[in-house]
């Protein structure tokens, strides 16, 4: 997230509406929601090049990685939404997963599938949060769209996710990507309402698949505005050091700052490097995830993300069936 007097980390909600889909880990039975515009695809897709990508993230590297939350603020400068339809209302769809805080951040036990993400973009290292969530080829990490592409500009190199970290442990190792999906509205235009971004993960080694190891979220798109939330991430810059998981339990209000946005927020001090980090609808990490940390206001204790709406639920789907 970022965290400046115009910082980014960011989740939402989502607006109801009559149909209900749900969906295993086994494959998805509601279809995509169409594009917002016909003339381009919807969703960026972009092949990454996992070669000696786990071996590259030394621990000194990680511990000097920057807080990704740099990477958004531009997008957040840029103030402008490119269509607020999306945002606002959509056909409700869930997918089911595998397997009472104050409301300013607070420390948190590991959770298998939530892990630290580390990539390099323009010749720097970078870290984030994200999150493993149900999929069809039970290799997807949710995170936020500047935590895999500039926006708009470059994809990242280098990207691994290591889930449940803390302290510098990573029992489930580091695992790679092999390609990266994010809404064209956010990879194009770098349109902070769709700073979100999916990355299917190769397999281990030994052939074991992600979700099969660490589990995953089920998701939930074009829910209800204003929904209690239990916000999870790493925040690394002061006075956090980014070792450790915490989190943030309140419930969404809108953006008056930029209500172009369509975003909403919680009471949250999280920091840069908690960017892209899951949002769970109700209390803890067994709800459907429904957004992730994007941006703040400095000195406004609030954490904002993404409305989880149509073109989101389709790079969702694109990188779940990769």
């Amino acid at each position: 997230m970022t965290r400046t007097s115009s910082l980014a980390a960011s989740f939402l909600s989502l607006s109801a509406a009559a149909i209900i889909a749900l969906v295993g880990a086994g494959g998805a039975h509601a279809a995509p929601s169409a594009s917002d515009d016909k003339a381009v695809p919807s969703v960026a897709r972009a092949t990454a090049d996992s070669t000696g990508a786990a071996d590259y993230w030394t621990s000194d590297r990680m511990r000097a990685a920057i807080p990704g939350d740099v990477l958004a603020s531009k997008a957040l400068e840029r103030g402008k939404s490119s269509s607020a339809a999306d945002v606002l209302q959509g056909p409700k769809t869930t997918v089911t997963g595998t397997k009472g805080k104050p409301s300013l951040a607070q420390p948190a036990d590991p959770v298998a599938h939530i892990g630290k993400v580390f990539f390099t973009l323009g010749g720097q290292n970078y870290v984030c949060s994200g999150n493993v969530v149900s999929a069809s080829n039970k290799s997807t990490v949710a995170t936020a769209g500047h935590c895999l592409n500039e926006g708009p500009g470059k994809f990242a190199t280098n990207f691994v996710f290591v889930p449940k970290y803390k302290d510098g442990v990573a029992p489930y190792g580091a695992w790679s990507a092999s390609e990266y999906f994010t809404p064209t509205q956010w990879s194009v235009g770098g349109d902070i309402s769709y700073d979100t971004g999916f990355a299917a993960m190769d397999p281990r080694q030994d052939g074991a698949l992600l979700e099969d190891v660490v589990g995953g979220s089920g998701v939930a798109f074009n829910e209800a505005r204003g929904l209690k939330y239990t916000a999870y991430g790493y925040p690394a810059a002061k006075p956090f050091n980014g070792e450790r998981l915490w989190i943030c339990t309140g419930t969404a209000t809108n953006d008056t700052t930029n209500p172009q946005f369509g975003t909403q927020g919680i009471p949250c001090d999280m920091t840069g490097g908690s960017s892209g980090g899951p949002w769970f609808i109700g209390s803890g990490s067994d709800g459907f995830q429904n957004s992730i940390n994007s941006y703040g206001y400095t000195p406004k204790p609030v954490m904002y993300g993404p409305y989880w709406g149509a073109a989101i639920q389709e790079a969702y789907f694109s990188a779940a069936a990769a």
